[in-house]
């Protein structure tokens, strides 16, 4: 009978192998995603201390403790001029809602056709890769004239933002699936639909996921522009307003905003990543 020594160091894994403590450490450490809240909370302490120490002008850029106080008022009162934080939120979110899902779907939709037919690819691959070398901003006057300025020039705008890097990063997935993979299905028999769905499009997946967490910060940053243009409601019209009456301390907090929102549609979109990729092994330093 053999007898496995441990030391004291050494701990055992779920499936009953010896690991070092220090690799037991740092799967503890991954684990909490709250380590991920260090690094801002000490960029708002550092600039709180400059505030107090007036390295920081205030007619530069109030510090924390004032924009916190801005955000309560904005949140509270129902500003004549900005209307209140939450209905600003709401304005913008739905417009974003919108523009990113349609920007999405039809982004899949181009690059499973351009990825899966030559015919789909010299369709619609060089007038995608001609449309996403246009400045957006130079867009956004057409769709004035075009649509008005209702609504639906900013949720276009915004599906824009969002269409593009989907699209590139799903093409790219499709086509750079190891040709091995489709030899092997062939082989085992697999249909041509088979084919796309067990091989292909899983394979594929990492990319669209990279692309939709880039989508979601393109969207993002059409809306803040599109919303400062010829608009009534929403968080940019709410920095526009701002800036005309040099209302710092607003524009900080919209800008914080839009910060908040974008970490947690990302952390959604790379915990359902983590879930739908839970087959692939990843580098962990």
């Amino acid at each position: 009978m053999s007898v496995q020594v441990l030391s004291r160091s050494d701990t055992r894994d779920a499936a009953g192998r010896a690991t070092p403590a220090g690799g037991r450490a740092r799967r503890f450490l991954r684990r909490r995603g709250w380590l991920r809240l260090i690094s801002p909370v000490a960029v708002v302490v550092l600039w709180q201390v400059l505030s107090l120490t007036h390295v920081l002008p205030v007619r530069k850029l109030q510090s924390p403790v004032s924009v916190a106080h801005t955000a309560y008022n904005l949140v509270t009162t129902n500003s004549p001029t900005y209307g209140t934080l939450q209905g600003a939120l709401l304005a913008s979110a739905e417009r974003w809602a919108i523009g990113l899902s349609i920007g999405v779907a039809i982004a899949v939709v181009l690059a499973v056709v351009s990825g899966l037919s030559r015919i789909g690819e010299n369709t619609f691959d060089p007038l995608l890769n001609a449309a996403r070398s246009v400045p957006l901003l130079g867009l956004l006057p057409l769709f004035i004239v075009w649509f008005g300025i209702e609504d639906l020039p900013k949720i276009l705008f915004v599906m824009l933002g969002a269409l593009f890097p989907m699209y590139v990063n799903t093409f790219a997935g499709i086509r750079s699936v190891d040709p091995k993979f489709g030899e092997l299905g062939q082989v085992l028999g697999l249909s041509r639909w088979e084919l796309v769905r067990h091989i292909l499009l899983p394979g594929a997946l990492p990319s669209a996921f990279t692309g939709l967490r880039l989508s979601v910060i393109g969207s993002l940053l059409a809306l803040v522009v599109a919303e400062q243009i010829n608009a009534t409601s929403g968080l940019g019209y709410m920095i526009d307003t701002a800036e005309q009456f040099l209302a710092n301390s607003t524009i900080v907090v919209c800008l914080i905003v839009y910060a908040i929102i974008g970490l947690l549609v990302d952390g959604g979109v790379r915990m359902l990543e983590r879930r739908a990729l839970a087959w692939r092994r990843e580098f962990v330093p």
